[in-house]
Order: C-alpha cells, then sequence, then structure tokens
C-alpha cells in the first residue's frame, strides 16, 4: 500500500511540475515537520513522514505515507532503517529533512552513504560540526570577534573555585544539547547560589560526563531579549533570510521553545551571522540565536540551528517560504531571493496560553500587549482552517506531549 501511495504522490508532482520531480521526506513529525509539510504540500510536493513519537503531521491532508522508526536517536539504527525505507517505498532521490540536531548529525556523518539512495542537503560534518558542539561555535565566534556570553568549562567539581568571586546566577549548560536535552527537558539549568552550582554541575557531569558541562553567565533579561537570524543559505550569501524578535517563550527561563515571535529589521545580526557562516562554508537551512546584553547592548551568540527551527513558517507569512526555497534549489528550480518583512508575528497557542498566565502572574505582560501580539499574529504553528485535523489532534495529545517531551 506504501508503495503505490508513494507511487502516486510523485506523479502528483510530476504532473505538477511537467517532469519527474521527487519528494521529501520529513524526519520528524511534530508542529515543526507539520510546517515542512505544509510548505512542500502548497507547491504539489509529495512528502513522508518519519518519527519515532506519536506526532500530529501524518494527519495533515498535504502528508503522504507515515512510517515509525523505533528509534531515531540512535546514528547507525537511523541510517540502516532510512536506507532500507528508500529502497522499499521507491523514495530514491527524495530530499531528506532533518528537524533534530541528532538527525542532523547522524545524516551530515553518513552523508555519503545516504547519497546513494536520497537527496541530501544537510552539510559535510566539516560544516555541521561548528553547530553541533557549543565548544566549537563559540571558539570560532570568538575568533570572528562574534560576541559570546563568558564561558567556562570545568572538568570537575573542584574547578568550579573559579566562580567563588563571582556573584550568581550561573548557567549550567551542555555543549552537545541531545546529550542533556532528553535527559532533562530543558535546555539549561539556573544555579542562584555557588552551593547549588555545585549540586547542578555534578548532576550535570553524571549525565553527559566530563568535558561537556559548561558553566556560563546569565545575560540579563527574559526570552524577549532573545533574537534569531534564520536564512536559506548559498555561496556565501542569504537567498533567503529573516530576522526575528522572541516575544514569548517556553519556559520562561532559558525557553525551549518560542511561543510567540515576530519579525523585525536587524542588520547587525544579518552581518555578524553571515560572516559566521562564511567562515564554515555553510548550505542550507539555519537558525542562528542570540541575546541583547543591556548591560553592554551587544548581541551575544547562543547556539546554532543547521536545520528548520520551531517557528520556520512563520517565514513563509512574511514572503520568505524557507522549507520550499530549499527543495527548489536541490531540484534545480527557479528561486526568487527575498527577505523577510518586519512586523509580522507568528503563535504557538497550546503553549503560548500557560506562558502568558505566567507573564500575567509576574506582571511582565499585561492585557494590552497580548492583545497587540495577537492582532499581529499572521501564522499559528498548527491550527489551520485549510489544514485542521492536526490541530484537533494535538489537543488529544496534550497528555502525551506533556510526560514526553514537556511540551
Amino acid at each position: 500500500m506504501a508503495n503505490a501511495t508513494s507511487t502516486l504522490l510523485e506523479q502528483s508532482a510530476s504532473d505538477r511540475f511537467g517532469t519527474k520531480i521527487a519528494g521529501a521526506v520529513i524526519l520528524g513529525g511534530d508542529y515543526q515537520g507539520l510546517g515542512i509539510v505544509r510548505s512542500l504540500g502548497r507547491h504539489g510536493v509529495p512528502t513522508c513522514i518519519v518519527d519515532d513519537e506519536h506526532s500530529i503531521a501524518r494527519y495533515s491532508r498535504y502528508a503522504g505515507p507515515a512510517v515509525h522508526f523505533s528509534n531515531l536517536k540512535d546514528e547507525r539504527h537511523t541510517v540502516d532503517e532510512l536506507l532500507s525505507l528508500g529502497r522499499r517505498l521507491g523514495l530514491e532521490g527524495w530530499l531528506l529533512y532533518p528537524t533534530r540536531d541528532e538527525l542532523v548529525a547522524a545524516i551530515s556523518r553518513y552523508r555519503d552513504e545516504l547519497s546513494q539512495v536520497f537527496r541530501v542537503a544537510t552539510p559535510e560534518w566539516e560544516s555541521v560540526q561548528w553547530a553541533w558542539d557549543k565548544r566549537n561555535t563559540y571558539r570560532l565566534a570568538a575568533q570572528l570577534g562574534i560576541p559570546i556570553p563568558a564561558t567556562s568549562y570545568p572538568s570537575s567539581v573542584a574547578e568550579l573555585e573559579q566562580f567563588d568571586e563571582l556573584a550568581p546566577p550561573f548557567a549550567i549548560k551542555p555543549a552537545i544539547k541531545e546529550h542533556f536535552v532528553y535527559a532533562t527537558r530543558v535546555k539549561a539549568w539556573c544555579a542562584e547560589s555557588h552551593a547549588e552550582l555545585r549540586t547542578l554541575f555534578q548532576k550535570a557531569y553524571e549525565i553527559v560526563g566530563p568535558g561537556e558541562v559548561m558553566v556560563q553567565e546569565v545575560i540579563p533579561g527574559g526570552g524577549s531579549q532573545q533574537y534569531s537570524y534564520c536564512a536559506f543559505f548559498r555561496e556565501g550569501e542569504a537567498v533567503g533570510s529573516m530576522v526575528a524578535k522572541r516575544r514569548r517563550q517556553h519556559p520562561l527561563q532559558f525557553g525551549r521553545a518560542s511561543t510567540f515571535v515576530e519579525t523585525i529589521e536587524q542588520p547587525e545580526l544579518e552581518e555578524m551571522s553571515a560572516r559566521f557562516l562564511r567562515a564554515i562554508d555553510y548550505y542550507g537551512l539555519v537558525e542562528m540565536e542570540y541575546k541583547l546584553d543591556p548591560r553592554d547592548g551587544k548581541f551575544k551568540m547562543l547556539d546554532v540551528n543547521a536545520r528548520t527551527w520551531g517557528y520556520h513558517t512563520l517565514g513563509a507569512s512574511a514572503g520568505v517560504d524557507f522549507s520550499y526555497m530549499l527543495f527548489a534549489d536541490q531540484m534545480g528550480l527557479p528561486i526568487s531571493p527575498g527577505k523577510a518583512r518586519p512586523g509580522v508575528g507568528w503563535l504557538r497557542t497550546t503553549t503560548d496560553i500557560p506562558t502568558v498566565f505566567l507573564e500575567f502572574l509576574a506582571g511582565s505582560l499585561g492585557p494590552r500587549g497580548y492583545l497587540r501580539s495577537l492582532g499581529m499574529c499572521r501564522t499559528e504553528a498548527v491550527f489551520s482552517l485549510q489544514d485542521p485535523l492536526p490541530g484537533l489532534v494535538e489537543l488529544l495529545l496534550i497528555p502525551y506531549l506533556a510526560v514526553k517531551r514537556g511540551f
């Protein structure tokens, strides 16, 4: 049945473009993967969704076959299963879209092997390693003159003595976040005292092992101080780009995901980000995260995501359809360069509602500010009148998502 479905979907793409064009395999079917399915589906591009969780993208009107893998965290297992799936369903030449960092790493490391069946846009490991490991990210950023938070890499609790003369709070983060996030469901811990720093460092050390625990200064300000540069980057230039401000996030401190985002103009972030991406000879979709430090007025680089990101669908509403732009480039189709227009909002209602409630209690958001954000929203992460079923399914999955990944 899957073979027949795949053939029919590929034929629909062939009719659309007047030539035989393959489709896309989306690895991860949450709201991020759903955004890719919808973007490509609106252009008549067939998709196959692969996930190891109960996810919503498979219920989209644009979705093709959905395949469950037992595990997408083990690189070798994922690669073997993908190769088997591609040959079984006749997906030769289909483009791979990873939605998680561990999938980016697996595809990059086994790029040559996967390219025997699929079309692989993920760059070689020589490029991806600078995004995968924050130790590499921060080292290169410093060499390029891009500001970063003050960061240390203690190898033991004894080495925490260097912080005794510094005032808390401190952030305890992993250098490779996947080794930490799945165990804790958070991106970082905040130590409010030196005693707590030692306790949390030891816990992090036991999770990720020696050398991977970072202790970092906490830049003042909440999620509203965070900014991102997003792009389809090719041959040293951004073909499509967007700068966004994270107005709200979940959780409130060290947010794992945005709940409300707005496009803005910020040339400084564009210049710094392009400098970094040129240095690593980057190709593809990318999101680079920054935080504005009110103490010196500088944007400090926090993270680089070598893939689509949670709110990538904001781009299409603001004039830059990132997912389709990558697909078109890979297939040799014409691309219109673009830059997102400012003042366009994106919302994920299921996580924004509890976030807004907490911000109301904290006094950091009032009714007028909330209504203003709703007024500029042009994209909801999941809910769509044209494609309603994924939104209904997500409501049913809220208990599962809360237990599985803390949303």
